[in-house]
Parts: C-alpha cells; structure tokens; sequence
C-alpha cells in the first residue's frame, strides 16, 4: 500500500482513519507488516480473518491438515464444499477475496519445515506444545514477537511475548520445553466454538497492538472462562535457568 490511500482503501480502512491513533500513519504501519498464522484451526479461522480485514499487509498461513466435516462446527474460514481440501488452499481462497489489497502466502506443511525469519509477529494457533516451543524458541532468537492462545472445553487462554523489547521470560520459564503434550485436547475433550472465536479475535487484537506500538503485556497470561463469563490475568517470572531464555542459554 502507498502512503497515500486511494478511494477504495479510504472506504475500506475508514473506521481506523477515523480514530487518532491509528489513522493513516498506523494503516501503513499495519500494511507493511509481516504476520505467520501457524495452525488455521478454530483460532486461525477468526486471526486471519481480521488481520485481513484490518490490512495487515502480508499474511503466510501455515498447517498441513485438510477440512474435515467436524471442522465445520468451529472453524468459520470453511464450508462443507471444502471437505477434503487443504485447509491453507481454502482458507488463502477466502482471505484474497475478503482483501484483494493483502498478500497471501500458505504452506500445507508442518511448522518444522517452514522458515520462520523475516516475520514481525508470529502466532500461534495450534494445539500442538512441541510446535509452540518450537515457535517461541525462535521467536526469542529472531527477537519477533509471539502470540499464543489455547482453548478446551468452556475455556480459553493467551499469551504474548515482544521479544523485540524484552530478551527475558518466555514460553518455556512457563511451560518447559521438555514437559510431556497434555492428555487432554480438542479432539478427545471438546470446545466450544465460540470460546476459540473469543480467544482468536484476542490474538487478533494482541498482533494489532504490537503492530501499532500499544503492547505491555510481555509474558502477562490471561485466561477467560466462558462458562462464568470471566477474565483473569495472571503474571508470570522470568527464570534465570530457562534453556531458551535465561543466562544459560
């Protein structure tokens, strides 16, 4: 996008050009940005949806999985007519003509054999804890930013780290690399698909914020019960022994 907006992108983007702190400076900060959406599942569905809808101006989608019908029921980026497909296919169909303004990238492929340099912000949506180590491990080397979000059942987290600004605590002070998946996910527990649409549409706002130059939170976790309909924000510490991050590294 030019620094001057033509018609078309003035209509598109004016309820952000009518607010002070984003107009056109922060639409061209979110049109020159580069954003990883790894995992296009009921989190990845909502993120790239409003990253694309916002302008973010270069958007890789990341996941080797295809649509199954039981996606259906989380996952707003498909329809039955895409069973089958490769859910990047899909879903890159989907954002081009949301946004024809945007680049698409996608890769049906496992995040292990994705390069993951010259990004600004990666986010993760998967359900998987080896590849969101894997993610935050390069992250804190790159010193890009990383959005992480969960949910099972009625609830739902997220955490965000801006290793731009801060070379301590990261995912694995919290969560060791080394600790085994957990028994529980949503394939063997359930979701509720609203919960996910809630936790993505946070790391939606979260990447929008680091974008923007709005973020605070380095390593603040927030947790949302949808079943109370309640919000929790939990700190966490940096540890000096962390194999990513701390003075052994």
């Amino acid at each position: 996008m030019s620094t001057e907006l033509n018609h078309e992108q003035f209509m598109r983007y004016s309820r952000h050009l009518l607010m002070d702190d984003i107009g056109e400076l922060g639409q061209q900060k979110l049109s020159e940005a580069r954003v990883l959406i790894v995992g296009l599942g009921g989190l990845g569905c909502p993120v790239a949806l409003y990253l694309a809808a916002a302008g973010v101006g270069q958007l890789t989608l990341c996941d080797p999985d295809r649509v199954e019908l039981s996606n259906l029921q989380r996952q707003i980026l498909y329809r039955e007519s895409d069973c089958d497909e490769y859910k990047v296919v899909c879903a890159e169909r989907e954002l081009r003509a949301l946004n024809p303004h945007i680049r698409v990238n996608s890769y049906a492929d496992e995040i292990s054999d994705v390069l993951m340099d010259g990004y600004d912000i990666v986010v993760d949506c998967t359900d998987n804890l080896a590849a969101r180590q894997l993610m935050n491990a390069r992250c804190v080397a790159d010193k890009i930013g990383f959005v992480s979000a969960s949910a099972l059942g009625w609830e739902g987290q997220l955490i965000a780290f801006d290793f731009a600004a801060h070379a301590n605590l990261c995912l694995n002070c919290i969560v060791d690399k080394d600790s085994p998946e957990p028994m529980q996910n949503c394939s063997n527990s359930g979701v509720v698909g609203p919960v996910l649409g809630a936790m993505g549409s946070l790391q939606a706002t979260t990447v929008m914020r680091m974008l923007l130059g709005f973020f605070q939170q380095h390593g603040e976790m927030q947790r949302y019960d949808g079943k109370a309909g309640r919000w929790l924000a939990l700190a966490a510490s940096a540890r000096r022994d962390c194999a990513v991050c701390g003075e052994v590294a």
